[in-house]
């Protein structure tokens, strides 16, 4: 979460490991210790089991004024013998939900300006995304009887990618651990909390300002 510290993991004994064990361990480990802006929480959780043979995920809260205005999940994928679609042995899966303003929910270019977002965390964060795809959906609610002045909308926004500049093979080499700034998942990481703040309406850091979020 932002704002303290996840316990890290006991390593495994020494010699336990395959080499594709070890790889994951050192990939997995990128989705620690990343600075995020404090409005928003990652929390890391179990990934779904049957898409690959190695999964794991982040979870993102995102609170404007005391209030979450956003939520996301972000899925780690990986398959050693690589997979056809994804041109790859990794694969980044994200959905993010936020809250609309009715009117914002009516704008006819809503779809194409969530996906904008997306593809702005990316490259101002130089995460290289390959073979990226995704949908942007609008859902709205209107209530009626007693919950007659009730009325909602929200952004969906689902995609994938698979993140080109990932190489298992010098991961298992060079052994980055999470603590290293200089792990390739850290880009990919913060590409979605900036998806996760645009979609909650918060404005981008300027140039040069620091996150204030301390590392997870």
């Amino acid at each position: 979460m932002a704002g303290s510290q996840v316990p890290p993991q006991p390593p495994a004994a020494e010699g336990t490991l395959s080499p594709e064990q070890a790889a994951w361990l050192r990939l997995r480990g990128g989705l620690r210790d990343v600075r995020v802006r404090p409005e928003v929480e990652l929390e890391e959780t179990a990934g779904p089991q049957r898409l690959a043979p190695f999964s794991a995920a982040l979870t993102a809260d995102v609170l404007v004024d005391g209030e979450e205005a956003a939520t996301g999940r972000l899925v780690l994928l990986h398959d050693p013998a690589g997979h056809e679609a994804w041109q790859g042995t990794t694969r980044l899966v994200a959905y993010v939900r936020a809250e609309l303003e009715l009117e914002m929910a009516a704008d006819p270019l809503l779809p194409r300006v969530g996906w904008a977002w997306l593809e702005e965390a990316l490259e101002a964060n130089g995460a290289r995304a390959a073979n990226l795809s995704g949908t942007v959906t609008r859902v709205t609610s209107e209530g009626f009887g007693a919950m007659a002045e009730r009325a909602t909308a929200q952004l969906e926004l689902r995609a994938s990618w698979t993140p080109a500049d990932i190489d298992l093979g010098h991961t298992l080499r060079t052994g980055p651990d999470s603590s290293s700034p200089d792990h390739p998942l850290h880009a990919h990481v913060s590409a979605f909390a900036q998806l996760c703040a645009s979609s909650a309406g918060l404005p981008p850091l300027p140039p040069g300002v620091a996150l204030l979020g301390s590392r997870r």
